[in-house]
């Protein structure tokens, strides 16, 4: 009866309040054995009526815990727009999300696609699509710049000029978009990219496709990291691996229609209609943010901390950025070497490889990017690095192979190989983002979201220089040995990597 006498909620409670404590992690309330001892004291002398208020007061408190508990981590996903019916049955996931990071193994799978409902998320996405689709009408820029009498030299430079910009621009933009805003970001990106494809179709010469690969860079860092920040802003932890993976597509599509399309076109009418229409799918994307929902406001640039913490480079002691800049070195030296490597076994086009690549990243995003939510972020990542590891491999292999005799299966080995980098890029991408992002405070995701697309286009950009040299001088089987090795690198890197919230 003593702690009853103080006349407080909370210290009335806390020995019942004990009780949700192990069976609240499954979203139910179970009785603790005092609690039927204290029932079976039938025999108690009755209580006045200030014990009687006191008591009703406290069973009032134990019942709003047990109801708090019942429904725990449905608040964040109701800013979603979501109701809380549809919420409830995901609050099982609390206990299994105690288990590493979110192993809901009781996980309700008509969660996920509620975020498809959401109408700025949709819109966000096709924003990308049309963005990254414009972007991409580029791709073939190194066909004009050598048909304009560019040297390989001219051409590296050219399209290195982007990579460059991007890298330096990110990590300034990142403070700003968390400072002003996702939406002005968004604009000013797409903006450039417009003023870019217009500048190449008015002047397409080679020194003004320089300073238009420069503006597309700096258009790209501005409305990626603020697109992807305002997609993280509308997604809680619990369904984030997921639903980055499902935005994540909209980009690997546009990669893959834009060639296509570019094609078809330089073929009829060359490159200055094509980058007309690159142009015009610029301001379609414009258009689409123009009517985005506002998203999170802004608030004034952080001023506590050195300019170390405050661009967000202390992430780089993180494990989860070692693996970024592997998995960034990786992508970037396939996709670079992979043509010439085909061109030198004697295939005449990669369409497969690539088909198979697109086809197996969306497909792993689309049916099996809830394991990212479920099973938890180190669970996905660890194998799917272990797979493009294996990937490199048999490109490895398949340059010993070649070597050796002329019957080895190129077409069909390129093939496999294509269907496991894409598989593993498809979990390996949002896996990753969502693990960097769980770490950052909601102020800060725009800077995380810049470090890590830098870290990723840094491993590009020097797989491409080094990896160039390496070829040169030793040859692709060995350079594909090289790189599988510093993949395996990279995956036992991964093994240590933490899951934690931010606080």
């Amino acid at each position: 009866m003593g702690r009853r006498r103080g006349g407080r909620c909370d210290a009335a409670v806390d020995e019942d309040a004990g009780a949700v404590g192990e069976d609240e992690r499954f979203g139910r309330v179970g009785a603790r054995p005092g609690d039927r001892q204290r029932r079976a004291e039938g025999n108690a002398p009755p209580v006045d009526a200030g014990h009687l208020t006191r008591a009703r007061h406290a069973g009032e408190c134990v019942e709003h815990r047990e109801h708090g508990a019942a429904v725990g981590g449905v608040g964040k996903s109701l800013k979603c727009g979501v109701e809380r019916q549809d919420q409830v049955g995901a609050a099982r996931l609390d206990g299994a999300a105690k288990h590493g990071f979110y192993r809901g193994h009781a996980y309700n799978f008509r969660v996920s696609p509620l975020i498809l409902a959401d109408k700025a998320f949709v819109q966000a996405t096709i924003t990308n699509f049309f963005f990254f689709l414009s972007l991409n009408c580029f791709i073939l820029l190194p066909l004009y710049v050598e048909n304009a009498g560019g040297t390989e030299i001219e051409i590296g430079l050219v399209m290195g000029v982007f990579n460059a910009v991007g890298i330096l621009c990110q990590p300034l933009v990142g403070p700003w978009v968390d400072a002003f805003g996702r939406r002005p970001f968004m604009l000013v990106g797409a903006g450039l990219v417009v003023a870019a494809a217009v500048l190449a179709t008015a002047a397409p010469s080679i020194p003004v496709l320089a300073i238009v690969r420069g503006l597309q860079g700096i258009g790209f860092s501005a409305f990626f990291v603020a697109n992807y920040s305002y997609v993280l802003d509308l997604t809680p932890p619990e369904r984030r691996g997921w639903a980055l993976g499902i935005y994540g597509v909209a980009g690997l599509v546009a990669t893959a229609v834009a060639p296509l399309i570019g094609e078809a076109i330089v073929r009829k009418l060359g490159f200055r209609p094509l980058f007309g229409l690159a142009a015009a799918l610029a301001l379609v994307a414009a258009g689409f943010v123009w009517r985005l929902p506002g998203g999170r406001p802004g608030g004034p640039p952080p001023l506590a901390g050195s300019f170390w913490e405050r661009g967000g480079l202390d992430e780089l002691r993180h494990r989860h950025m070692a693996v970024t800049l592997f998995f960034g070195l990786g992508t970037g030296t396939i996709f670079v070497f992979l043509p010439t490597f085909a061109d030198s076994l004697g295939v005449e086009t990669l369409s497969l490889f690539y088909t198979a690549f697109a086809v197996a990243a969306i497909g792993v995003r689309v049916f099996g990017g809830r394991l990212i939510d479920t099973h938890g972020r180190r669970a996905v990542i660890v194998p799917s690095m272990f797979v493009y590891t294996g990937a490199t491999a048999l490109l490895a292999l398949l340059g010993f192979g070649v070597s050796r005799s002329s019957l080895t299966p190129v077409v069909p080995v390129l093939f496999v190989a294509g269907l496991m980098a894409g598989g593993a890029h498809g979990l390996l991408y949002p896996g990753l983002a969502a693990l960097v992002t769980d770490t950052a405070a909601e102020t800060r995701r725009g800077v995380i979201v810049a470090m890590f697309s830098a870290v990723f286009l840094v491993g590009q950009t020097a797989g491409s220089f080094a990896f160039g040299y390496i070829t040169h001088a030793i040859g692709y089987a060995f350079m594909w040995t090289m790189l599988a090795s510093l993949f395996l690198l990279g995956t036992a890197l991964s093994m240590s990597l933490t899951e934690r919230r931010a606080t």
